[in-house]
């Protein structure tokens, strides 16, 4: 599977705008998927009732069990996530998925990643870069990278194994590290 990009802040709300075209659930699911920092098999196998939007005032956490890892991990629900799942809660009462279909074929299922992988594509087609299904979660990675928060904190958000994991799903090469003893030079 080629390797995707993560969009930057500015790209993020570019795909935003043109998922909401395509269609609300796509951008819905961008949305959220940025925000949490979660792979798609995850995102798309939330329930409703795996959280509990009638908590108020109070942080809501999500956890689950990683569908690639089977690792338990849990999450907070960022405020910006939660204000569309509650929204999508008061448009879709009887679903059961955070991300249910209404077409015949999957009637009753979450939205197949194939058809978010192709939304996704749709929408990111004048940019520059290879963005997919993934590009949601490196892109929560890679901000909060930008933005200087320590490897350790970031490899516990995306629940990897290991600091060393992170710095290579970043794509933070041996070059770069090195070419940073002469960006942060000390002049005395």
């Amino acid at each position: 599977m080629p390797e995707v990009d993560a969009p930057t802040k500015n790209e993020i709300i570019i795909i935003y705008e043109s998922l909401k075209i395509i269609g609300q659930i796509y951008a819905d699911i961008w949305n959220v998927g940025c925000q949490l920092g979660l792979r798609i098999s995850d995102l798309l196998n939330i329930e409703f009732s795996h959280i509990d939007l009638d908590a108020h005032n109070t942080p809501i956490n999500l956890t689950l069990i990683e569908t690639k890892t089977r690792k338990r991990h849990t999450i907070r629900i960022n405020d910006n996530a939660l204000k569309v799942i509650r929204q999508r809660k008061a448009d879709n009462p009887h679903h059961q998925f955070l991300f249910q279909v209404e077409s015949n074929r999957q009637k009753g299922q979450a939205i197949h990643r194939n058809s978010v992988f192709n939304a996704f594509k749709k929408a990111s087609a004048t940019l520059d870069k290879n963005i997919g299904t993934h590009s949601m979660r490196k892109a929560k990675g890679m901000m909060m990278y930008e933005a200087s928060v320590p490897i350790a904190l970031i490899a516990k958000v995306l629940n990897h194994a290991s600091e060393a994991c992170t710095l290579r799903y970043l794509g933070i090469t041996k070059n770069e590290v090195l070419q940073s003893y002469d960006d942060f030079a000390v002049d005395m």
